[in-house]
């Protein structure tokens, strides 16, 4: 006996996606430009499409309007009896059939070739002879049509004899018997001998409508003209407004492509696009200044540190080749070059903390060790280690308790480097004043200062004053005091002493308060 695997089922059907969704796939998959096109096609053809319709409804009411008011002057014709027997009246030829009626009117007018009496209906009319027809409806269901009145039928219908029994006139749409439209008016009239009637009297609207059919033609034209011209203006105006946009697309791309930063924009006016061009030159200037300042710094770091590493280097070839020769150094040289070799990897250490402290960004940003500080005893143990450097030299301090938010320390830091920088260039014997009040730090020396054309300069890394190169070191100590107290919230300026005295003076500004917070 065998038996068959089941067939596996047949794989279902993609799930359709709606209409409006692909649309919107559609919509969103067009070029900016293509979109403001279509959007300003789209806008001017609802607007074009709505003046029209509303231009036609209005020709339409006012061509109706004109032709029932002159469907309201066609004069009511008099009715007499002449021949009970054969039932005929002398305005027309009756019939139980509309058709039949109109056959047997149009057979009388070509046997008689009879003419329209000008009293008679549409005689007078302001369309003139011929303009109006005229029919009777009797209740019995008879239906004749007047000698006067064009052989020319109009269908009836069976509401229309309630118009016997009202005293005004009412008006319906209608046709003729060969298919033309109409505008009917129906009244009640009636015979010397009291036979009441229904009095239809019709004029054609074909004339109207075709009329209308024209009009409709003429503004789906020109609307169909609106929109292709309103397409081509927005595609030009699509077109003018985003060739900033363009420029600033290929500007983008050409930095991707060859990594050159600094490229820039013209920009014309004030509106959005030319915010967005300006913003976007600050941006590429701002990215060449970073990479501008990153060349440097590794360029600056290098020169610096090639002057301890080559003394290094001349040091241990030194006792190497002494070694090697068997030809030992003194122990005085020896101990001097090994000491030598000491404050040089000293200088090293420091060095590449200092590069590592300044790698951080120099806009400020939130701290990971932000914590109350008290900025009084960081200057009281900065003071403490600055007596260790310069042994003879006095120092002053007068200080007030300050608390701050900070990183404890990056601020210890900038101190220390500020009373490094002060007893660096203070004469022996020489006194450095701390102070601070209110949150205003001040380290002041008596040293030769600093010249005017150079105060620029003094935060800037690796910078140095020609006339203090031969002193060691690197540069970097004011920078990185000006960064730390930016990412503190404060401010830092160096300038000469304020009672116009020898040395310098720096000024650290610290929002915080007396009291921790």
């Amino acid at each position: 006996m065998s038996s068959t695997a089941p067939l596996p089922p047949p794989p279902s059907a993609p799930p359709r996606i709606p209409r409006r969704q692909r649309l919107l796939r559609w919509y969103r998959a067009q070029s900016l430009r293509s979109r403001l096109t279509f959007l300003t096609a789209a806008a001017v053809a609802v607007a074009i499409a709505l003046s029209a319709l509303a231009c036609w409804f209005i020709v339409e009411q006012k061509l109706y309007d004109q032709v029932q008011e002159n469907l309201s002057r066609a004069k009511v014709p008099p009715l007499e009896l002449v021949d009970p027997i054969r039932r005929t009246y002398s305005l027309g030829f009756c019939s139980t059939s509309v058709a039949k009626a109109e056959a047997a009117a149009e057979t009388a007018a070509k046997a008689k070739a009879r003419e329209i009496r000008p009293d008679m209906i549409g005689g007078g009319s302001a369309g003139g002879a011929g303009q109006f027809t005229t029919e009777l409806y009797s209740p019995n269901g008879q239906i004749c049509i007047p000698d006067v009145s064009p052989p020319k039928g109009v269908e009836v219908k069976a509401s229309d004899l309630l118009a016997i029994s009202q005293g005004k006139y009412t008006y319906r749409d209608g046709r003729y018997v060969d298919g033309t439209p109409a505008r009917v008016r129906l009244n009640g009239v009636h015979d010397d001998a009291g036979n009441r009637f229904v009095l239809l009297t019709a004029t054609p609207t074909d004339a109207v409508e075709k009329s209308l059919n024209q009009l409709a033609l003429i503004l789906g034209g020109v609307a169909l003209g609106g929109v292709i011209l309103a397409g081509a203006a927005g595609r030009l105006v699509a077109r003018s407004a985003l060739r900033p946009v363009d420029h600033l697309t290929d500007v983008v791309e050409h930095i991707a492509r060859t990594e050159e930063v600094g490229a820039t924009i013209p920009v014309r006016g004030s509106d959005e696009i030319a915010r967005l061009s300006t913003s976007f030159n600050s941006m590429s200037t701002a990215l060449a200044n970073s990479r501008d300042r990153q060349t440097r710094l590794i360029a600056d770091a290098g020169h610096e540190l090639r002057t301890p590493l080559t003394s290094l280097r001349t040091n241990v070839d030194l006792l190497i080749r002494s070694d090697d020769t068997g030809r030992p150094l003194p122990a005085a040289t020896r101990t001097k070059l090994l000491g030598n070799m000491k404050a040089q990897m000293q200088e090293l250490t420091v060095l590449i903390g200092d590069l590592l402290q300044l790698s951080r960004p120099d806009s400020p940003k939130p701290i990971r060790n932000l914590t109350v500080v008290a900025l009084h005893e960081i200057a009281q143990r900065a003071v403490e280690r600055a007596k260790l450097r310069g042994p003879g030299l006095v120092f002053e301090t007068d200080t007030e308790p300050w608390f701050v938010h900070g990183d404890a320390a990056a601020l210890e830091r900038a101190v220390i480097n500020l009373l490094d920088n002060a007893v660096k260039y203070s004469p022996p014997g020489g006194t450095v004043e701390v102070r601070l009040h209110q949150g205003v730090l001040t380290v002041r020396d008596h040293g030769p200062g600093i010249p005017p054309d150079e105060l620029q300069y003094v935060f800037d890394r690796f910078w140095r004053s020609p006339s203090s190169r031969q002193l060691p070191g690197s540069g970097l100590g004011l920078s990185i005091v000006a960064q730390s107290v930016r990412e503190a919230g404060g401010e830092v300026s160096l300038g000469p002493a304020g009672d116009g005295g020898p040395g310098a003076l720096a000024t650290v500004r610290l929002p915080g308060g007396p009291a921790p917070e």
